[in-house]
């Protein structure tokens, strides 16, 4: 008896590979000159409240939690979205949890307070930072509202925003799913996330062998959804696009 396994990726994009040999080189230049490198994505949303958790846990015998059969959704606690930075360089996870939409104010809101709590004081002399995420989504490579968010971030910091994109259908390669949500799933399974506190407490710790460390932060900022940006407001951006790909390759410089 086998299972089913998920090998088929759809129809893959002719410049798949020159794209990975892409953010490769990019990401070993930045590591050279001690410039960050973080991978980021919003890890799946999970219902709140004591609802079935994949996975099994030790518990006595023929004594397992008891869990409501349907998972419907309870409109007092909503779903929670974490939204995550993974730090390559010093294996260090840092998720920012809310029940709001995951739009890409939240993403670069994430971004930003890791850079504010974490990355400055790792980084102090950094002037760039190459941020690797998906190309769809609230950080996706269309999405006119998270470079624009991006442009106020690198305003803030003065940082030069370098992003790249995986090709479609290419997402499982972002770093951050496998060397930090995989083991998010693994810690927290078999166990009801009965309320948001319960939902960081599994995430913050969440280790491995390998010295992964994983600060998890509350967002209750509720994110408004549908924002439309103008061609006027997207030019106001310091976009500077790669000679490859430039849809999926681009910097984001200050404006001032």
């Amino acid at each position: 008896m086998q299972t089913n396994r998920k090998v088929n990726e759809g129809g893959e994009h002719i410049d798949r590979d020159a794209q990975f040999e892409y953010i490769n080189n990019t990401a070993k230049s930045f590591f050279a000159a001690n410039q960050p490198v973080i991978s980021v994505d919003c890890k799946k949303k999970e219902l709140i409240g004591n609802y079935k958790n994949n996975g099994q846990e030790w518990q006595p015998v023929k004594n397992p939690v008891p869990v409501p059969v349907y998972d419907f959704v309870d409109k007092t606690n909503g779903k929670a979205s974490p939204y995550g930075v993974y730090d390559i360089a010093n294996n260090q996870g840092f998720i920012s949890a809310g029940i709001s939409k995951d739009t890409s104010e939240f993403a670069v809101a994430t971004i930003r307070r890791w850079w504010n709590e974490e990355g400055m004081n790792l980084y102090k002399y950094a002037e760039n930072l190459y941020i690797t995420a998906d190309g769809g989504g609230s950080n996706g490579s269309r999405n006119r509202l998270w470079k624009t968010q991006l442009q106020a971030f690198a305003n803030e910091t003065g940082l030069n925003i370098y992003v790249s994109h995986f090709p479609p259908g290419t997402s499982k390669w972002n770093k951050i799913e496998h060397r930090l949500f995989s083991y998010i799933s693994i810690n927290w399974r078999g166990k009801p996330l009965e309320s948001l506190l319960v939902i960081l407490g599994l995430i913050g710790a969440t280790t491995t062998k390998t010295g992964l460390k994983v600060k998890a932060v509350l967002d209750e900022k509720q994110y408004e959804t549908g924002i439309k940006i103008s061609d006027d407001e997207l030019a106001k951006c310091k976009i500077i696009r790669s000679d490859f790909h430039n849809d999926w390759n681009y910097c984001i410089m200050p404006n001032c």
